[in-house]
């Protein structure tokens, strides 16, 4: 019995260094997503070689984040509330790392655009990407503070993010029909449009998570909707 306390340190040690890279993956992807907008907003090819470049990084902690929970899972026999937690950190790494591949496929397209004198206004783009940047700031908080009532909110705000993908749907379907030359700079765009609305669904996911961690309940399973549905196949595949 005198091994206990030392075991419980060991474990609680272990379990913030769990949250202590979680945190960090979080902090990559978060600047990943950054650094793909301002490739977008600036035409900035150094912002855009950094978001990809940081994918491999993401990629690593996603390995070690898995192979820590899968240690402690084997070894720990965590219960409640730990065993949640942990459960969760297998589930959002997946999910931040989707993130920074939907970041680095932004940042690649990004250089791709041409807008022609002006012709394709990027303003609606921009403007979906800080409010998807703004939930997956705070879904990040959410999961390190873990704090359920921040999670509700950005599950509630993933609507605005649909609402927003079909506007610019739209739009862009528009420059296209009213002059041929845009087809291949709007697609380009649609892509970036539809990368940024499954990072939304992503940090939903993560907030779905760390909700059932901290309360043991889940939320509604039909997330408030907004907008045209798509089929995810094709654009995951691209």
């Amino acid at each position: 019995m005198a091994d206990k306390p030392h075991i419980v340190k060991s474990f609680e040690q272990e379990l913030g260094q769990l949250r202590s890279m979680m945190a960090q993956m979080g902090g990559i992807v978060e600047n990943q997503v950054a650094l793909a907008l301002a490739a977008i907003a600036d035409r900035d090819e150094e912002a855009a070689s950094s978001a990809y470049q940081q994918d491999l990084e993401v990629d690593q902690l996603e390995r070690d984040v898995e192979g820590l929970a899968i240690r402690l899972l084997a070894l720990r026999g965590p219960m409640a509330s730990d065993l949640r937690e942990i459960v969760a950190a297998l589930k959002i790494t997946g999910d931040l790392e989707r993130i920074g591949d939907y970041a680095a496929s932004i940042a690649r397209k990004s250089l791709r655009i041409q807008t022609g004198e002006g012709q394709i206004s990027l303003s609606g783009l921009r403007s979906m990407g800080r409010l998807v940047q703004d939930n997956l700031r705070r879904s990040i908080d959410a999961m390190t503070q873990r704090d359920a009532n921040r999670a509700t909110e950005v599950w509630h705000a993933d609507r605005a993010v649909d609402e927003y993908y079909t506007a610019l749907f739209r739009e862009l379907v528009t420059y296209m029909l009213e002059d041929p030359r845009n087809i291949r700079s709007c697609t380009e765009l649609l892509f970036i449009a539809k990368n940024l609305e499954r990072i939304g669904d992503h940090a939903t996911n993560i907030v779905e998570r760390v909700y059932y961690a901290v309360t043991g309940e889940n939320l509604p399973p039909f997330r408030p909707r907004g907008g045209i549905e798509i089929s995810d196949q094709e654009w995951d595949a691209r």
